[in-house]
């Protein structure tokens, strides 16, 4: 009789059907970004292009939200601080970087120049520092539950927010950036007028991209015996202590998994057409709106958190043509559907999971 761990083995799939299962999304990812950027994008226009961008932003912010306050059942909110933390971080590497390197924040190369490595640079790297903030912030405060824990992150918010506004102004002459040390230009953030000046490098393509990786991980971290035991501790934290499970360390990896993604989006906003990085725009109220898109969508719910992102980004858009009455109607549909759905609009399953989607696709009756 063979032992449980041969048979564990025998039942792993073989290396090669596993690259093919983590190589085919990687792919079918990156095709969907390169044909949002090079056809629809040029078939819709700038504005729409931007609305889709802004959608994808959306996206990311709240499939990783949703990995705390979905998958953990905690109550996060002040991601919007993680993001800053990622924006400023990724603007600042690329608007201080291209004025030593070349002077100037002239974008160098075309499509995958070197403002390309650049920018990739700073993204990676402002989620590594807002997955860090999330450590520092998550270790002791997420031994706590409930109300506690919204509190300190509010908080936190509200001093990264405080600090951006007393940042010092935007050295903006190449012998002067050349002149100054590390922390001076680390402190040299626009303060309250905001980070002006930073490359509009971020399209459909790169924030397309970022939605296929973090709808990847989100998923296949669901399906994971991680992920199974952070939906354990939504369920009931109690229980999930008595079977052994370390409830405080998988909250804190969910919760450095939830700023590291939060800081990319920081990044691709940073460097978004028309954007100034402001310290007011990223504040409580913006923490607030990605926790409806959670909520929206349904806690714990991949496809229902990215199908109320991009319906959240879009509606008040399609409603602009009633400005008088647009927040109005905005407003009055958000409380119709949660009176009709108060679960969210997928509850915990996804839109894959419903008997429609299985009766066509599945063969069902």
């Amino acid at each position: 009789m063979t032992s449980f761990d041969e048979r564990a083995l025998a039942l792993r799939p073989s290396l090669g059907r596993a690259l093919t299962q983590s190589a085919a999304p990687i792919a079918a990812g990156i095709a969907l970004a390169a044909l949002l950027q090079f056809v629809v994008g040029p078939a819709v226009g700038p504005f729409y292009g931007k609305v889709m961008t802004d959608a994808g932003i959306a996206v990311v912010l709240a499939v990783s939200l949703n990995l705390v306050n979905g998958y953990t059942g905690q109550f996060s909110i002040g991601h919007a601080g993680f993001m800053a933390v990622g924006g400023y971080t990724a603007g600042a590497i690329t608007f201080y970087g291209h004025h030593l390197l070349w002077g100037s924040v002239a974008q160098q190369g075309g499509f995958l120049g070197a403002t390309t490595a650049v920018y990739v640079t700073a993204l990676i790297a402002g989620g590594c520092t807002a997955a860090l903030c999330g450590l520092v912030v998550g270790l002791p405060s997420l031994r706590l539950r409930g109300d506690y824990l919204a509190i300190v992150t509010l908080g936190f918010g509200e001093i990264l927010r405080v600090l951006l506004q007393r940042s010092g102004d935007v050295i903006s002459d190449p012998a002067a950036i050349r002149d100054a040390d590390l922390p001076t230009l680390a402190t040299s953030l626009g303060g309250a007028l905001g980070f002006t000046g930073i490359p509009f490098i971020t399209n459909l393509f790169w924030v397309w991209l970022v939605v296929a990786v973090v709808l990847l991980v989100s998923y296949r971290l669901k399906r994971s015996d991680q992920g199974r035991a952070l939906l354990s501790i939504r369920e009931d934290e109690v229980a999930a202590e008595a079977m052994g499970i370390p409830t405080t360390r998988f909250k804190v990896q969910a919760f450095v998994y939830a700023a590291f993604f939060a800081g990319i989006a920081g990044g691709l906003f940073a460097h978004e057409v028309g954007t100034t990085l402001n310290p007011r725009e990223l504040g409580f109220q913006k923490s607030f709106e990605i926790v409806i898109m959670v909520v929206l969508g349904g806690m714990g719910s991949v496809s229902g958190t990215t199908f109320a992102a991009i319906a959240l980004t879009v509606l008040p858009e399609a409603l602009r043509e009633f400005s008088e009455y647009r927040m109005i109607t905005y407003a009055l549909l958000l409380i119709v559907v949660m009176l009709w759905r108060p679960q969210g609009l997928m509850g915990v399953r996804e839109v894959w999971e419903l008997p429609l989607f299985r009766r066509w696709f599945g063969g069902q009756r």
